[in-house]
């Protein structure tokens, strides 16, 4: 390890950023200096720049991919090389609005029939059940739930907070099958080598699968069945704000697209017009 990058992750390290962006981090600072085949702290801005066009043009990397290469470059010469790098010196890419992908309730109850582990169907309903990231799923522990109050505890989700999840009476019926079954002491989720939780890796490559045998068309990853949380409550009449407490967004903004997906919601909303003009007489 060269003593920059030894440096940049203590860094990270100081700064608290979570596992993954550190990793991320790394992974793109990496990929600068083997294209330049040189340290990234002799680099110019200009230079940071065509590798930039680089990631765009030749690899077509996604907006999402650029901004965090863009992210990590920024912390590397803004925080550990301590550079005079104006606010702005890199651009971000505008990223595409996109709506997320909704799963009916219908397609929700064939593709869980098509989950053939109940290790892996447990996981998969606390995901849709409680709304929660496959990060989250993953790394439950067994004292995460509150069957008295009918919580689940989510320790350090995204943005390093904690959170409580609703734990439904279905989903708790769920659970306590997979406990008799496999008696957890830790995990919730246990990996099969002793002392680690479930990949997250595996429960995405099972969640493809089941989605390929039920027949659904859609691009169904783990995130789809949060999604699809989300717009059920939001079709059954559960506030937005109570929805964002839910999934643990910041910002209500994030809770409210939502209301895009959900054709329900829509089709009950009432228009203004109707309000100002008396109905048609027959």
């Amino acid at each position: 390890m060269t003593p920059l990058r030894q440096r940049m992750i203590e860094d990270m390290q100081l700064r608290n950023l979570s596992a993954e962006t550190q990793r991320a981090y790394v992974h793109y600072i990496s990929g600068l200096a083997q294209f330049y085949r040189t340290s990234p702290e002799l680099l110019s801005p200009e230079e940071i720049r065509e590798y930039q066009l680089y990631l765009i043009n030749e690899r077509r990397l996604s907006p999402e991919s650029v901004n965090q290469f863009v992210s990590a470059a920024t912390f590397l010469y803004r925080e550990t090389l301590e550079a005079p790098w104006p606010e702005n010196a890199l651009t971000r890419a505008r990223v595409p609005h996109r709506l997320p992908v909704v799963l009916s309730p219908e397609e929700v109850t064939a593709f869980f029939r098509c989950v053939s582990t109940l290790r892996y169907r447990a996981a998969l309903m606390t995901a849709y059940g409680a709304g929660l990231r496959v990060s989250e799923v993953v790394k439950l522990k067994v004292t995460d739930i509150d069957s008295r109050r009918m919580l689940l505890r989510i320790r350090q989700g995204k943005g390093k907070k904690d959170r409580y999840a609703m734990l439904s009476p279905r989903l708790l019926e769920v659970l306590r099958s997979w406990w008799r079954l496999a008696r957890p002491s830790d995990w919730l989720f246990p990996a099969w080598r002793c002392g680690r939780h479930m990949n997250a890796a595996s429960l995405r490559i099972v969640c493809r699968e089941a989605a390929q045998l039920a027949g659904i068309a859609k691009r169904v990853t783990v995130h789809t069945l949060r999604h699809s949380f989300a717009t059920h409550l939001l079709e059954n009449g559960t506030d937005t704000r109570v929805i964002q407490v839910l999934l643990g967004h910041s910002r209500i903004e994030t809770t409210a697209r939502y209301t895009a997906v959900s054709p329900n919601t829509i089709a009950k909303t009432a228009s203004p017009l109707d309000r100002v003009l008396p109905p048609p007489r027959e």
